[in-house]
């Protein structure tokens, strides 16, 4: 029985007080935690903004936690949608 399934990538941006607070790296160590790929950086608009790969499931928990899972931050709104897998390794915080 074939397990495997395949990756795909989504673009997040996280509106609310999320910068100044450590949420880029929250955001970091929860995709690292969970074995996903991808970026994370801070946008002009006070907004936060990643895309992030692996597996649909591990994408829809990650999502969940970016809600509420750094208590410093005050999200308002998550912003999600499909992007194209580009594979990659790691997870960086981006400026």
């Amino acid at each position: 029985m074939d397990t495997h399934h395949p990756l795909t990538r989504r673009y997040v941006r996280v509106r609310g007080r999320v910068q100044g607070v450590g949420y880029r790296w929250f955001v970091r160590e929860s995709a690292e935690a969970m074995g996903l790929t991808g970026w994370v950086r801070n946008r002009e608009d006070g907004s936060v903004e990643a895309e992030v790969e692996g597996e649909p499931r591990a994408l829809d928990e990650f999502v969940r936690r970016l809600k509420t899972g750094n208590p410093a931050a005050s999200v308002d709104d998550i912003e999600c949608r499909e992007a194209a897998p580009q594979g990659g390794r790691g997870f960086e915080i981006r400026r």
